[in-house]
């Protein structure tokens, strides 16, 4: 089935197409079980709406949360989700994907104090208290401090490698490990709930999980225990020495390439391995999972399926409700073979208006535990607090998955909603286009 876009009037239309395509997709038009609260660890979330983590490529140069940055976590705030996964976070300043990712350190811990302190206030006016989660990352092959590539890789993949990329070494990582634990310190110390290390999206740490061409190394080769190593003594270091941060992981269960996680020789998905990991960290106490696949560098339709690619880039050979359907039965895959950990759903955005309908569905038919929205945070950050006021979302607000926020953020601008947050985003991409990229 070739690309389309979205062009449903009404739930019906909806599911016809999906049942056309051969899948059944869920709906229901009863929004209570998004308003539901949800037991993770010690604490429980008001609600299942999550924004997800979406780069906003806004910090301060020091990696400090700047204006821009602070006033889409406070509109976040405002909107009513239950839950609340900050954009990926640098361990370490060569780590950054761009100059301008978040990054925390000793020197700026106490800005990410007072932006989560002045989070939960706006979110108190409301009767919200939302969890916040700290995503931290090394951006490993996608590193950019200064803008350029500086690629810092587990293993050389010949598919994505463009250039004779620096592959970290054991002691490296080892180094690492103590910045992620550093960091994660810092997180609690700044008032987040909830930790994750990030492992998914090409990054650093899902590499190390994939790195079987990895040679001569603790952390990689055929064995897959090696393949697991870093992660998981990561994982059990920051559970022993930040015993109040609750741990989880967003995690790529599927990277659909060659030489990637989650995937056969043939970069066909494969979850077996994914599986096993999943097991051995909700045997360490993990509560919380959030689900993703693919790669924005790569395939990006996999976790974004969208109306209008970027420019210069080529419609998939899927129509989006496959992509859509890919990560629902992922998910559920995963929900259902852990039913005592919660689980967050992904690629909810395509679906724009009618998204609740499938994620309450979701819920309710036990395929997650949470549902999650990037794109449409961006777009429509105050959804949540609207359906709990009317008990549906306006078709008017959500996002169009124009793919303009994309643009802006692989053009190294800051990132946001072109569309319904045009004043600011919208007069980036005026510049950006006037430049002629």
């Amino acid at each position: 089935m070739m690309h389309e876009r979205f062009r449903y009037r009404n739930g019906d239309e909806l599911t016809g197409k999906a049942r056309e395509l051969g899948y059944s997709l869920p709906f229901s038009d009863d929004m209570e079980p998004l308003f539901s609260q949800c037991r993770i660890g010690d604490f429980t979330a008001g609600n299942r709406f999550v924004v997800q983590p979406m780069e906003g490529y806004d910090s301060e140069n020091d990696g400090s949360p700047s204006a821009l940055t602070k006033r889409r976590y406070l509109r976040y705030a405002s909107g009513g989700s239950g839950t609340i996964w900050f954009e990926a976070v640098s361990v370490v300043r060569e780590g950054r994907s761009n100059p301008h990712q978040l990054w925390i350190h000793s020197r700026n811990r106490d800005e990410y104090a007072r932006l989560n302190d002045e989070i939960r206030r706006i979110a108190g006016l409301s009767g919200t208290d939302p969890l916040i989660i700290v995503q931290l990352t090394h951006s490993g092959r996608y590193s950019k401090p200064e803008g350029i590539p500086k690629p810092l890789t587990a293993f050389h993949n010949p598919l994505l490698d463009t250039a004779v990329d620096q592959v970290l070494t054991d002691d490296d990582l080892k180094r690492l490990a103590d910045r992620f634990v550093e960091a994660a310190k810092l997180s609690y110390r700044a008032g987040f709930n909830a930790a994750d290390l990030k492992a998914c999206h090409g990054y650093l740490l899902i590499e190390l999980l994939a790195a079987k061409a990895r040679k001569d190394s603790v952390f990689g080769g055929e064995d897959i225990s090696a393949r697991f190593r870093y992660y998981l003594e990561l994982y059990d270091r920051i559970r022993d020495e930040v015993p109040g941060l609750i741990l989880t992981t967003r995690l790529g269960i599927s990277d659909l390439y060659k030489g990637g996680f989650g995937v056969d020789e043939e970069g066909i998905p494969d979850f077996s391995e994914p599986l096993m990991l999943v097991r051995e960290l909700v045997g360490r106490g993990m509560k919380l999972l959030n689900i993703t696949m693919g790669s924005p560098y790569y395939n990006p339709h996999v976790n974004r399926p969208y109306d209008n690619p970027v420019p210069g880039q080529k419609k998939p050979d899927e129509h989006p409700l496959e992509g859509v359907m890919r990560m629902l039965e992922g998910t559920r895959l995963f929900q259902q073979s852990f039913p005592g950990t919660v689980i967050a759903g992904s690629a909810y955005s395509w679906l724009r208006h009618f998204a609740p309908n499938v994620g309450s569905a979701v819920i309710r038919d036990g395929g997650a535990g949470l549902i999650g929205f990037g794109r449409n945070s961006f777009a429509y950050p105050s959804m949540p607090a609207e359906i709990k006021e009317s008990g549906s979302a306006d078709p008017r607000k959500t996002c169009i998955t124009c793919s303009g926020c994309t643009r802006l953020i692989r053009s190294l601008r800051p990132g946001g909603c072109v569309i319904h947050d045009r004043e600011i985003y919208g007069e980036e991409l005026k510049k950006l286009i006037e430049s002629g990229k």
